[in-house]
């Protein structure tokens, strides 16, 4: 459920800034979503190359760790992205081929949870970076691995919310190939940044694809979809202490 003009609490996220206040009246309105354990607050960021999509993630987990300080993060970061360097000593983060460990431990904590083995309920968060290229790697060298992956991926998506497991994904462009059975409908926030392409839209935004083509985004800057009702334009805003919010990402994967 969205909430504009409220300001972040434990139980809202704020996905970016209304950009035409912003960029008009240079009014910061926080664009929040819903991140209860009752609603859907799976989230898929798409992008191109220097859309700022990393950098969003960075954003939502440092408000994340903020907001849920007894959340439990897993960062599966399958390039090694140099905007997630400072997080490679953590014990929680995994990189390249081992990245598939970190969805392994999500996904056995959810069955944990649903078998009633586990009875905690605190929010657990896996972040996932190129996530595309890492399910198409995966396809190119083992394709039954691959279907394992993408139908764990796709239980958290069905079954994650009322266990409190939740999934941020972020890649450029979200191909059926990667989101096998609808899986891409079942976020139920998408953001995609940058000077996207018409078929990203068409995939993710089909019944306001209109009214995103033809704008011009920056980096950092583009749409978010919420709940698949609420379309927003957002920008993320600037982390002004990025030393503080390294911390924060730090001890959460600690």
């Amino acid at each position: 459920m969205m909430m504009p003009n409220q300001a972040n609490t434990s139980n809202a996220l704020t996905l970016g800034y209304d950009l035409d206040m912003w960029n008009e009246y240079r009014v910061k309105i926080p664009i929040t979503v819903d991140i209860s354990p009752d609603t859907n607050s799976h989230i898929l960021v798409c992008g191109m190359s220097g859309s700022g999509k990393s950098y969003a993630s960075l954003w939502y987990f440092n408000m994340l760790s903020t907001a849920k300080p007894d959340g439990e993060f897993y960062m599966a970061d399958y390039k090694g992205e140099d905007a997630f360097g400072f997080l490679r000593e953590c014990p929680r983060y995994w990189s390249f081929k081992s990245t598939l460990e970190a969805l392994d431990i999500v996904h056995t904590r959810m069955n944990a949870r649903l078998s009633g083995e586990d009875k905690t309920r605190n929010q657990i968060t896996l972040i996932w970076d190129e996530y595309m290229a890492n399910i198409l790697s995966l396809i190119n060298e083992d394709k039954k691995l691959a279907s394992v992956v993408m139908n764990k991926v796709s239980e958290i998506l069905l079954m994650g919310r009322s266990m409190s497991v939740r999934i941020i994904i972020s890649c450029q462009r979200p191909d059926a190939l990667a989101f096998p059975a609808g899986s891409r409908l079942n976020y139920g926030v998408v953001v995609v940044l940058g000077a996207a392409l018409r078929s990203v839209y068409e995939m993710l935004l089909p019944d306001f694809r209109g009214k995103a083509e033809g704008r011009i985004f920056g980096r950092g800057e583009g749409v978010a979809l919420i709940q698949g009702t609420h379309l927003h334009f957002i920008k993320i805003p600037t982390i002004r202490d990025y030393k503080q919010m390294q911390e924060n990402c730090i001890q959460a994967l600690s």
